[in-house]
């Protein structure tokens, strides 16, 4: 996982070196989308594509527009209006460093940015135009009001309130949930896999997906903010429902390990070749960070 990491932090590093645009805008998008972290959707992607025969290089623009997304989102979730957080990947988050007004500009580039490499995704010859305009249109799907936007939306929603379990389900597909599923289908759809597959790819990043919402809320009440690289016990300084408010933290563990189950349980058609995906998930709870 370590060289797929090394290859997609290269490639950001390449899409944002270069960009004309104010230097002070460019070097706060570079301080949050080059602070690190795990790499776990474009990793997704390119493993999903790999099922169907294409390599990293093939999907690395769209890949990369993914993780342009996933931190623009985080950005904008640490902010003073949302969760109004200090600490992410171990360092100050990008607010307390360039001031509210460029964070957000930062996210908003970010964002634009993404798109702009999934045109790019369209001129790969193993992929063409008509498989990156689906994947464009997946991730927006994902990313907005229907996908991770909304679920935020209803996560701020229930600040105060105890959600049940269905509706927790339904904030946790939405906010973490859809991106993962972009991931996974979105290297399916540029590699050309059929509907069947893709269907069984998109399952197996929910189940994906809940188990790593699921894990955070743990790592919130156990976890060390040294090793995780954010503030702990933000949920409950902000009121918010997690699956340890309902269900204790033993509880929580175990709901994460039976997603895990069901995702691996996805892959099982794919034989040998779904190894990477396998391990990705069996790394959800394995994680301290």
């Amino acid at each position: 996982m370590a060289a797929r990491r090394q290859q997609v932090e290269a490639a950001l590093d390449r899409y944002t070196a270069g960009l004309d645009a104010p230097s002070r805008l460019v070097e706060a998008m570079r301080y949050s989308l080059l602070a690190g972290g795990k790499r776990l959707r474009p990793i997704l992607t390119i493993a999903a594509s790999e099922l169907f025969g294409l390599e990293a290089a093939d999907v690395m623009p769209g890949a990369c527009a993914l993780e342009m997304i996933h931190t623009y989102s985080l950005i904008h979730d640490d902010l003073p209006c949302m969760d109004d957080d200090d600490l992410r990947r171990g360092r100050p988050t990008c607010h307390k460093v360039y001031g509210e007004a460029m964070a957000v500009l930062a996210g908003d580039a970010l964002l634009t940015q993404a798109f702009a490499l999934m045109a790019e995704q369209a001129a790969v010859p193993r992929v063409g135009p008509a498989r990156a305009v689906r994947a464009a249109a997946e991730l927006a799907h994902a990313a907005g009001a229907e996908g991770m936007v909304g679920g935020q939306v209803e996560d701020l929603a229930w600040e105060g309130r105890q959600a049940d379990e269905p509706q927790l389900r339904r904030i946790h597909s939405l906010k973490t949930g859809a991106l993962f599923r972009a991931a996974v289908r979105m290297g399916g759809i540029l590699a050309g896999a059929g509907e069947e597959d893709l269907d069984r790819l998109g399952r197996y990043a929910t189940h994906f997906g809940l188990a790593f919402q699921i894990w955070d809320d743990v790592l919130d009440v156990t976890g060390d903010a040294a090793l995780t690289g954010k503030g702990v016990g933000r949920d409950a300084r902000l009121d918010k429902s997690t699956y340890v408010t309902l269900h204790g933290v033993e509880g929580a563990r175990e709901r994460a390990y039976q997603a895990v189950r069901l995702a691996l349980e996805e892959l099982e058609p794919f034989g040998g070749a779904g190894w990477v995906l396998r391990a990705l998930a069996e790394s959800v709870v394995d994680r301290v960070a």
